[in-house]
């Protein structure tokens, strides 16, 4: 149990370690900023594709009315309003005007990309075609999807089972759940389609119910805050209610990239991270494998890494794999497996040594045993230089900076 806890508690850490070393603040400034431009063009564009349906028409002002009752705090009553007469004024742009909206939209879904590609450490984003129709599909089948599960909902709370005089026992609470199920329903979808990597559905459903539980507490917390602390309005007055939306926008993305992170490192191996090898060592473990698979005449991939015994997460992999690359020891195929592109008995350990960008392991850093042929004899000959840089170096620093003569 306790090891437990303390795995848990290591897990916890590592994950805040990785929001802050991937700017986590940063990116969601950023996106505020690009939110706080897109919110009128995405909504056009939203109302536009429900009212092209007629089984949607008059959807829109429902659809929007639950969103900012259900997902934003009650702050954003009068901002509903302004962003309304915003909308209605924008429908009546000319294309040229309707163009810009679209570019605008666009531009944020391109901004969200790149913050999650960052997180998943993504090497090579979406390009041409297959970024356009990512960002087309959202664009329009987004609200058409929206639109249908509205729908849908909308029936469901309609029957007399359920809302009527003779409901159900429980009926009405479990429809105040609602909103929840949809939040959970659209962080799934973002955290497994908007990554250009193998995101698995059971991790981005588990991000998706851990971020929606989280934004509705935030949400709670944020609301309470404005109602116990009025002293915004002493130094805003009428204008409180923009610095008060662009803060909720700012923790909302805040709470968005820290549920994708969590995503993104459920796949990763505590007990990995628990033995904390030297990456030295990770480096030729993996050009064992290699070597191994290439007397074979097969190609590597992360998962054929991970089933010889080193399942280190995808973020250390490409770290290593782009230093291999740089050496020009392996390269990438063209079915995006890598295999050996250099004979490795023309490349000395030496050299590996002289350009890793990683510190050699200090003696108490090594395991007493590893399962390689190779680990014994690299232990040994990292112990006696050691001591022989111990020898050399082991004077102080006075001595050495001590001019002849003095």
């Amino acid at each position: 149990m306790r090891q437990r806890f303390d795995d848990f508690l290591e897990f916890w850490r590592y994950l805040v370690q990785r929001f802050l070393t991937d700017r986590g603040a940063h990116s969601a400034a950023a996106l505020t900023y690009t939110t706080l431009f897109a919110v009128v063009p995405m909504m056009t564009v939203t109302f536009a594709m429900l009212s092209a349906i007629p089984a949607f028409q008059g959807m829109s002002e429902e659809i929007q009315g639950f969103i900012f009752r259900n997902f934003v705090p009650s702050t954003g009553v009068t901002v509903q309003e302004y962003l309304r007469a915003f909308t209605a004024q924008a429908r009546q742009l000319t294309w040229i005007g309707v163009g810009f909206l679209m570019v605008t939209a666009l531009m944020m879904l391109l901004t969200i990309e790149k913050a999650f590609n960052t997180i998943w450490r993504v090497r090579q984003p979406r390009r041409g075609v297959s970024s356009f129709l990512l960002y087309w599909a959202i664009l329009s089948l987004g609200p058409l999807l929206l639109g249908a599960g509205f729908a849908v909902s909308t029936y469901v709370t309609s029957l007399s089972l359920l809302s009527g005089p003779d409901a159900l026992v429980g009926a009405k609470t479990a429809l105040s759940f609602m909103p929840l199920v949809f939040s959970v329903a659209a962080f799934t979808l973002l955290y497994a389609a908007v990554p250009n990597a193998r995101v698995p559905v059971r991790h981005a459903l588990l991000g998706g119910l851990f971020t929606a539980v989280l934004f509705e507490a935030a949400k709670g917390l944020f609301s309470l805050y404005v109602s116990l602390f009025p002293g915004y309005q002493l130094i805003y007055g009428a204008f409180a209610t923009v610095p008060l939306f662009l803060l909720w926008i700012y923790l909302s993305w805040l709470i968005v990239l820290f549920g994708a992170e969590l995503v993104c490192n459920l796949s990763s191996s505590r007990q990995w991270r628990r033995r904390a090898l030297p990456r030295l060592l990770v480096v030729l473990g993996i050009l064992r494998v290699f070597l191994q698979r290439q007397q074979r005449g097969h190609p590597v991939r992360h998962a054929d890494v991970q089933r010889e015994g080193w399942p280190l997460p995808e973020d250390e992999w490409e770290e290593i794999i782009d230093f291999l690359e740089r050496e020009k020891l392996v390269c990438r195929t063209s079915a995006g497996a890598w295999v050996l592109c250099r004979d490795l008995t023309h490349y000395s350990m030496a050299q590996l040594l002289r350009h890793s960008p990683w510190p050699l392991p200090r003696p108490e850093q090594l395991q007493a045993h590893l399962n390689e042929d190779w680990y014994q004899p690299l232990k040994e000959a990292l112990q006696r230089l050691h001591e022989v840089q111990g020898e050399l170096f082991g004077t102080s620093l006075s001595e050495w900076l001590h001019a002849p003569g003095e």
